[in-house]
């Protein structure tokens, strides 16, 4: 119902013409309810959040996350491949009206976008081990080999807080074979990276053991000028959507991800502001 009546009052709107200086900052949001679809950045090649299927398409949790923004406004949906360098770029040139692509929410993107609060997941980090590792504790790392990434954060931390011995490398792949041939107990990396690993089929014998760390919110984005406005305050809404009635739980299961902790709680956070404001 509460669709229906927003999708009813924003057509509406448009239909009578009525974008005066109410809406100055709502432009993109109106062309969107006026071309009756929305074009939606996200990842192709980051499963499985985003990807392309055998046919092509894209498809992923992100990617359903956009269909059910174009559900709920009754209107078609476009998807378009974005990738870290070019995405907020997108975004301000108009090609994209909105991008839900894997994006750590920063204080130096929020200058650039419209970054809509709550944040809708996180990542951190963790570790790829083989399963017979037996890992359950960051600190049974300690003494043992841990292949890195050379310049990763995560060495140094992993290292001075668990007294992991990091075997860097120059770039993943090499670390993640050096992991395939014993010469590390594990790979400390970005949990979501890892958990694309295992999605990938890949790693069946593997698993990613620990406790995410140092976790890193994800923020979807709006244009700046808009975040204020119709278009940010109703993905705002979205998103509180999404982690009360646990769609992003849902979502995870359905694309084989790990569950987040994050996700979890903030189910339950949500849940327990919305009683104390009945």
């Amino acid at each position: 119902m509460i669709k229906h009546l927003f999708t009813a009052a924003i057509t509406a709107i448009v239909a009578l013409g009525l974008v005066s200086t109410a809406y100055a900052g709502n432009e993109r949001f109106m062309k969107v309810m006026k071309r009756g679809k929305v074009v939606v950045g996200v990842k192709a090649d980051y499963k499985p959040w985003g990807f392309r299927d055998t046919s092509g398409k894209i498809v992923g949790m992100e990617a359903d996350m956009a269909q059910d923004v174009a559900d709920t406004l009754g209107v078609k949906l476009e998807l378009v491949a974005v990738q870290s360098s070019n995405r907020m770029q997108f975004l301000q040139q108009g090609k994209i009206d909105l991008m839900i692509a894997t994006m750590s929410d920063r204080t130096d993107r929020r200058k650039v976008v419209g970054i809509v609060e709550p944040n809708y997941y996180t990542s951190g980090t963790n570790v790829l081990a083989k399963k017979s590792a037996g890992l359950a504790k960051w600190t049974q790392l300690k003494g043992k080999p841990v292949c890195g990434k050379q310049g990763a954060f995560y060495n140094k931390q992993v290292s001075k807080k668990y007294g992991a011995k990091i075997v860097a490398f120059v770039g993943n792949a090499e670390a993640k074979q050096a992991l395939k041939d014993g010469r590390c107990v594990a790979w400390v990396y970005d949990d979501s990276s890892i958990m694309a690993d295992l999605a990938s089929g890949d790693y069946n014998d593997y698993e990613m053991p620990l406790m995410t760390e140092d976790d890193n919110p994800w923020g979807l984005a709006v244009p700046r000028e808009e975040l204020d406005n119709i278009w940010g305050r109703f993905m705002s809404g979205m998103i509180y959507h999404w982690h009360t009635s646990g769609r992003l739980i849902e979502l995870e299961k359905k694309w084989g991800i790990q569950a987040t902790a994050y996700v979890t709680m903030m189910k339950a956070k949500l849940e327990i502001d919305r009683k104390h404001l009945k």
